[in-house]
Formats: C-alpha cells, structure tokens, sequence
C-alpha cells in the first residue's frame, strides 16, 4: 500500500468518525498497517496528510522523543 492510498482511506472514513474519536481511531489505524506490513519510510511519506494521522505516525515512529531528545543536548 502507498502513501496516497493510506491518506485516501484515512479521509474517507475520518470523516463519518465521531470527532471525539479520531485520535483513536488513527493511532488504530496506523496500528493495523503497521500489522500489515507498511513500512517507516511509507509512514514518513503520508506525513502532512492531517494532524491526527500525522500524530498518530509520529507517536507510532516515535519521532516526538527523538526530537525531544535532540533539544536537550
């Protein structure tokens, strides 16, 4: 699966989501491709696609840390 094609599911279906659980359901999302084999380089190239999805990677990547941890050398 490629990048266009996670973002194009991803808003399709966010959209009849319950806005309380989209963060939840992204980081499921992200889970499950996880699962099915999409790699990091992948999840880095549907980056900028929405702010859920992008945290959802971000957390799954843990890139947050690494940029944490890069601010307090």
């Amino acid at each position: 699966m490629d990048e266009s094609q996670i973002a194009d599911i991803w808003n399709l279906f966010k959209e009849y989501l319950d806005k309380k659980h989209v963060e939840l359901a992204a980081e499921k999302f992200v889970d499950l491709l996880a699962d099915y084999g999409v790699d990091d380089i992948t999840f880095k190239e549907v980056s900028g696609t929405d702010k859920y999805l992008d945290n959802a990677i971000n957390y799954y990547l843990d890139l947050d840390s690494e940029y944490n941890d890069e601010e307090d050398d």
